[in-house]
């Protein structure tokens, strides 16, 4: 009768938390059992793990093996316990030595042949084991992204046998090596140019202003006036990621894709879902709970075009995240939490046809028709957008010039990086993340821009959340433009950014 203990990891979330895998081997008749509320990819390792170990020529003792996944209320799913358990039974019936056990964690699907497969999310658990003080050994597939946690000592195998070897002391592993560069600027990313959308100028301010203080943002325009091409080079003018956002986005995508492509190290997330995704699609969900959209652009662009098609209800999900930064999803089994801290862009028609207030005069839409499409997006979303703006048509001569190239990314993004780093330095975090309390600190306004906001509610009948907002944007303006107070021109300028509110 002997005992082996082994450390590897389950996901919950974000979370990596701690599995005790216990190999029990007692005389009886021969059995094979794994406990710890395992769910079918667990208890099916014990085929996976019985081939393993004959084809790499070990042999499997014929009496009663116990496995106990610790604790036993956390439930366990995927293959990525094949190889603690493969272990376990080699450390209980002697035939590797158990002194250097508990000093590793363990985490590596088996393939029949021995050798070992990539497993999903690699960055969480490398990042905890690194909290515990442990190494980590895993399969060489997914060392390159554990890699991007400094602190984890990390070993990378092939096989079984090979990790074997290294409890054998017949063949050491090596401690894996990145071969990332330290110093990968995030501005070097080859991102679309601002410079190839003619005209747009107010949009182009607004988007710069909304990069700056990371504020949600809406394009209401008629087709073919350049929104998407908008969108799609906003990730270029926005700050660079510091290196714990790159870390947590990487590790949200890892635990969603299977493993985190190491060419997107540093490029925040543009997630652009169709306008026929589902509410689970867009915030996450399943029996295992999974990322959604809202937590794989986390420090990055969720654009949503065409905002008006999607199914009411899957928008509304988005209230709580906006606001909070984190979305909570229960099941009857189990509950995770996920961040989604994403910086929302969405675009819409002005109407049903698309030409409300075009040029050629297109439109023949009804007004009942115009305020039937406006309200399939609720009020309490609308309110929880800070800028509202219109992308009107270009104008003929315009479009048609030529080498009429507008301001290049660059030149913005280094306008926008100076005006967020006034914000790090005042409060810490961005002008969108300020609470009711730090807006009455950090938005104080004189006695002129005070009677203009009060003109404005009067007016646009505007909510409370929408008056901060508005504070936040000016605070925002002001920090772009140099000065530390903010005065009645900013006030001015972020009341033209509600657009709906005055309809």
């Amino acid at each position: 009768m002997s005992l082996a203990v082994l450390y590897s990891r389950a996901l919950s979330g974000m979370e990596a938390p701690l599995v005790t895998v216990e190999t029990h081997i007692a005389n009886g008749l021969p059995s094979f059992t794994i406990v710890g509320l395992p769910d079918t990819e667990v208890r099916e390792s014990k085929d996976r793990v019985r081939s393993a170990l004959q084809n790499s020529h070990f042999k499997i003792p014929a009496q009663r093996i116990t496995v106990n996944l610790a604790p036993a209320d956390l439930p366990k799913e995927s293959g990525r316990f094949d190889l603690p358990i493969a272990l376990g039974i080699l450390a209980a019936t002697g035939q590797i030595p158990k002194e250097e056990l508990e000093q590793y964690e363990w985490a590596g699907e088996l393939a029949l042949t021995g050798e070992l497969r990539p497993i999903r999310g690699a960055l969480a658990m490398t990042y905890h084991a690194a909290q515990s003080g442990r190494r980590f050994v895993l399969p060489e597939q997914n060392a390159l992204e554990a890699a991007l946690v400094k602190k984890a000592t990390i070993y990378a195998a092939k096989s079984l046998l090979q990790i074997c070897a290294h409890l054998t002391k017949q063949e050491r592993l090596p401690v894996f090596q990145s071969n990332l560069p330290e110093d990968i600027d995030d501005a070097k990313k080859d991102y679309p140019d601002f410079e190839d959308v003619k005209g747009q100028g107010h949009a182009k301010r607004a988007l710069e202003i909304a990069a700056a203080g990371k504020h949600s943002i809406l394009m209401v325009g008629p087709p073919g006036t350049g929104k998407s091409m908008l969108a799609a080079r906003f990730p270029g003018i926005l700050p660079p990621m510091t290196e714990d956002e790159a870390l947590e986005s990487a590790a949200i995508q890892s635990l969603s894709q299977g493993s985190f492509n190491i060419s997107e190290w540093k490029r925040r997330p543009f997630r652009a879902p169709h306008h026929t995704a589902s509410g689970i699609a867009l915030v996450g969900g399943g029996s295992y709970p999974r990322p959604g959209e809202i937590s794989l652009a986390l420090h990055g662009i969720l654009f949503l075009d065409e905002l008006p098609e999607f199914d009411r209800k899957v928008l509304e999900v988005l209230r709580e995240p906006l606001e909070s930064g984190k979305i909570t999803i229960s099941r009857a089994a189990r509950q995770a939490e996920f961040p989604a801290h994403f910086q929302l862009v969405s675009a819409m028609n002005p109407c049903p046809c698309g030409y409300l207030g075009h040029p050629s005069g297109k439109c023949h839409c009804t007004p009942d028709q115009i305020a039937r499409y406006r309200g399939r997006i609720s009020g309490p979303l609308l309110d929880r957008i800070d800028m509202q703006i219109e992308v009107p048509a270009i104008p003929q001569q315009e479009l048609i010039r030529q080498n009429a190239k507008g301001e290049k990314s660059a030149a913005i993004r280094k306008r926008v990086e100076k005006a967020y780093q006034r914000q790090l330095d005042r409060q810490g975090k961005s002008n969108n993340q300020l609470s009711v309390k730090e807006i009455e600190q950090f938005c104080t306004i004189d006695s002129i821009s005070e009677n203009l906001l009060k003109q404005a509610i009067s007016r646009l009948n505007l909510s409370a959340r929408a008056y901060h907002r508005i504070l936040k944007v000016a605070r925002t303006i002001a920090d772009l433009a140099g000065p530390e107070k903010i005065t009645n021109q900013h006030i001015a300028e972020a009341i033209q950014y509600r657009r709906l509110d005055k309809q």
